[in-house]
């Protein structure tokens, strides 16, 4: 049943108008649907991406979403330039960072923050064909 079935991210934030120049302006995602005073919706790849006001937005300690990507430093690099600030996270274990990138076993990634506090990533694509 699930298996067959699209999974939509959603991520909840305090101030729906911040959230929205960070997700249409500066990570560039286009927005679907009409925008509501309570949620917003992008395409990005083949999926669909929600934000939604909520008052315990930002309160999760993990990675709340990801992409993957073909080129991780290519990818950081242009969002760099849009203003984005990567997170480090040099506990890890049998994990190196060189620059905003970590890596192991063939993994590349790369964390970032929305302005409510979610953690993002995006990836690598290891042993994708």
């Amino acid at each position: 049943m699930l298996n067959q079935a699209n999974v939509q991210p959603m991520l909840p934030v305090k101030d729906l108008q911040k959230a929205v120049r960070f997700y249409r302006d500066t990570l560039g995602l286009e927005q679907v649907g009409d925008e509501s005073e309570e949620a917003v919706a992008y395409r990005t790849g083949d999926t669909i991406l929600s934000v939604y006001r909520s008052q315990f937005a930002g309160t999760n300690k993990g990675t709340a979403a990801l992409w993957e990507v073909p080129d991780v430093e290519e990818t950081v690099g242009e969002l760099r330039a849009r203003g984005v600030e990567f997170e480090h996270y040099d506990d890890l274990p049998d994990v190196t960072r060189v620059g905003d990138v970590h890596r192991a076993d063939g993994l590349a990634v790369a964390w970032f923050k929305d302005p409510d506090g979610n953690i993002l990533s995006i990836q690598n694509m290891p042993g994708r064909a």
